[in-house]
């Protein structure tokens, strides 16, 4: 998808498998071990408490981080295909000393485009999220909702397919969050597939279509939205739906 990928590249970087994924820290295992298949065309949601190790499965799926043990096995040739095939955001949006424009144009020169063909696909960018009129406004003095639109753009103009987003509208208005929430939608309508950390109930329902649900670095449900929601099968899950405080 993106302007460096190979011709001989598979039609699809998916499914992504996790196979018996472990993460340890201070000789402690925090995370796994963890097994799951996520395929193309649904937006997972990854539920759980503070502490249950979503932010870190993304980060681990990602490639920010290497597993203890285990792998992530993508359906692709290499790794260079992977990088830039797939994009995350953070909660808090990483953004440059420069303009919104700016942004995106680096990222682009980063991926290889062109640079007669940078500006337009910014601005292009700008326009999906509607922030086109701040395109020469310094990123880092915009506020938030808009700055994680301006890094969400960012990652539009490279048409990644498969997105990671770590609670991208936690410290956002109700204004801002549906901002947020109408460009996931539209990565979704693009073919993207969107893999999202939230503690939003609301949010997981209007956004997805599967639930990973995480407890204790482990993984008790991996099931549709509408199972999860009704016939929640742990203790854990049925806990936390009911806004109950559940120990390890």
């Amino acid at each position: 998808m993106s302007a460096i990928e190979s011709n001989a590249a598979p039609k699809s970087i998916l499914p992504l498998r996790a196979e018996t994924l472990r993460f340890d820290a201070a000789d402690r295992c925090v995370l796994g071990p963890v097994s799951f298949t996520l395929e193309a065309g649904r937006t997972t949601v990854v539920l759980g408490a503070n502490g249950a190790g979503k932010s870190l499965l993304l980060r681990l799926l990602h490639g920010l981080l290497q597993p203890t043990a285990g792998a992530v096995h993508w359906n692709a040739i290499n790794a260079m295909q992977v990088r830039h095939r797939q994009a995350m955001v953070f909660q808090r949006p990483v953004l440059l000393r420069r303009s919104a424009l700016d942004n995106i144009t680096y990222a682009l020169a980063l991926a290889g485009v062109p640079r007669q063909q940078r500006a337009a696909q910014a601005m292009d960018a700008l326009n999906t999220v509607g922030l086109a009129h701040v395109a020469a406004r310094p990123a880092r003095l915009l506020s938030g909702g808009e700055q994680q639109r301006v890094a969400l753009a960012r990652v539009w103009a490279l048409s990644p397919e498969v997105l990671f987003l770590d609670e991208p509208t936690s410290s956002l208005d109700p204004q801002a969050t549906h901002e947020i929430e109408t460009v996931i939608r539209a990565f979704d309508a693009a073919g993207t597939k969107v893999v999202l950390v939230t503690h939003n109930l609301a949010q997981a329902r209007r956004l997805g279509d599967e639930v990973l649900f995480m407890h204790a670095g482990k993984i008790t449900e991996h099931t549709a939205m509408d199972i999860f929601f009704s016939q929640p099968s742990s203790s854990e899950a049925r806990a936390f739906l009911q806004g109950e405080a559940v120990w390890r």
